[in-house]
């Protein structure tokens, strides 16, 4: 898939396109509607909260990467902004921590 990400215009195409939501919804699925970040944190996400499918190597940089599952993950809103250094990141509600983390895990 040849991506253009010239403008804000043609990379909001690509985030609206039929191909993105789908592997959008299975990025979800695969990483059980939880955030990369909070999960290394040992904190909580629920699927209340907003997330996002994230580029580990940002689109405007990796353009071919686009649509790799490797090169995905999925982040709440506050590490989502963290990441890109917005600044309204301050403003999220701090996590609960997951008194399970440190349990064994059978996926």
């Amino acid at each position: 898939m040849n991506i253009d990400i010239t403008s804000h215009a043609s990379r909001a195409k690509f985030y609206n396109s039929v191909e993105w939501r789908h592997l959008r919804q299975q990025i979800l699925e695969r990483d059980h509607w939880e955030c990369a970040e909070c999960k290394r944190q040992g904190l909580v996400t629920t699927r209340d909260e907003v997330l996002t499918v994230d580029h580990i190597k940002p689109l405007e940089e990796h353009p071919e990467l686009a649509m790799d599952k490797d090169n995905l993950q999925v982040l709440c809103h506050m590490h989502h902004d963290m990441k890109h250094e917005r600044m309204n990141f301050y403003h999220a509600q701090p996590k609960k921590r997951n008194r399970f983390a440190d349990d064994e895990r059978w996926d």
